[in-house]
């Protein structure tokens, strides 16, 4: 007696999941996500392709075809959503263990016996702040004084066009 295809998939799933550390759990995870997406892409390509269901199909064998593949597309992307599953349930398992850490610890963070020279550098670097937020502030005056030139030359230019073809009309 064999064993389903399924059932013998989970138990090389979880064999090799047992094998492997929860990094690569993870990069697993995120590579069968990405054929998660892939195989949705596909799904809704060939939806868009089929017929609309009047009743009417010009090519049954073609029909027929997409149908197959669309099924066959359901059927891998319940098949990669169940090792999804078994990857995150792996993942958990390994984790449960660990105590949260704080992100803010995870980074290194030097500190200066100084507070004088840490005000100092502060008053530095908000000098710098200013004079480059009045530099934005002076470009984007310049850029607005340019843009009302360019829409004062555009109306000019539509009024020309519009006597122009004033004149063309009146003149024929």
């Amino acid at each position: 007696m064999t064993t389903p295809p399924m059932v013998a998939f989970v138990g090389q799933q979880s064999q090799a999941a047992r094998d492997v550390n929860t990094a690569s759990l993870c990069r697993i995870g995120q590579e069968t996500v990405q054929d998660i997406v892939l195989r949705t892409m596909e799904i809704f390509q060939l939806l868009r392709n089929m017929q609309l269901p009047n009743g009417v199909t010009y090519h049954p064998s073609t029909h027929q075809d997409r149908l197959g593949k669309l099924q066959e597309h359901l059927r891998m992307l319940s098949v990669l959503f169940r090792k999804l599953r078994l990857v995150y349930d792996k993942c958990n398992e390994n984790c449960t263990g660990l105590d949260p850490v704080p992100p803010e610890q995870l980074i290194p963070y030097v500190e200066d016996d100084g507070s004088s020279r840490h005000n100092e550098r502060s008053a530095s670097q908000a000098r710098p702040a200013t004079e480059e937020r009045r530099e934005i502030l002076e470009v984007n005056k310049k850029l607005k004084q340019k843009n009302q030139q360019l829409k004062q030359i555009m109306d000019q230019l539509r009024n020309l066009i519009w006597e122009i073809n004033s004149m063309l009309a009146v003149r024929s």
